[in-house]
């Protein structure tokens, strides 16, 4: 069973950077799709980034040249590095894998992570 642990959430003022991790592990055969969605209070959660078998990458348009996705194949571990945060990217952010696909719908999503919260102050 495939198992999706993130971890480098935090507070952080508007302008600063954060950089999250997720490590996938048990089961693990292949490149598979990986990103990451968000869920600020009061909101659906909706698709941030993701990254697929082949490396092309994905990104929502709120995110676009902010921050950027990357994969550590060996480790099975993607990261999502986020620069100039605004008060509006607080949220908590899900990883996410996909067997297959671009893993930017929900219902696309095959596992998903516990979440960590980014909070980003004014």
């Amino acid at each position: 069973q495939v198992q999706l642990e993130e971890s480098g959430g935090g507070l952080v003022q508007a302008g600063g950077s954060l950089r999250l991790s997720c490590a996938a592990s048990g089961g693990i055969r292949s490149r598979y799709t990986m990103g990451w969605f968000r869920q600020a209070p009061g909101k659906e959660r909706a698709f941030v980034a993701s990254i697929d078998r082949t490396d092309k990458t994905y990104y929502a348009n709120s995110v676009e040249g902010r921050f950027t996705i990357s994969r550590d194949g060996a480790k099975n571990t993607v990261y999502l590095q986020m620069t100039s945060l605004e008060p509006e990217d607080t949220a908590s952010y899900d990883c996410a894998l996909a067997y297959y696909g671009t893993g930017t719908a929900t219902d696309k999503v095959d596992i998903w992570g516990q979440g960590t919260l980014v909070a980003v102050s004014s």
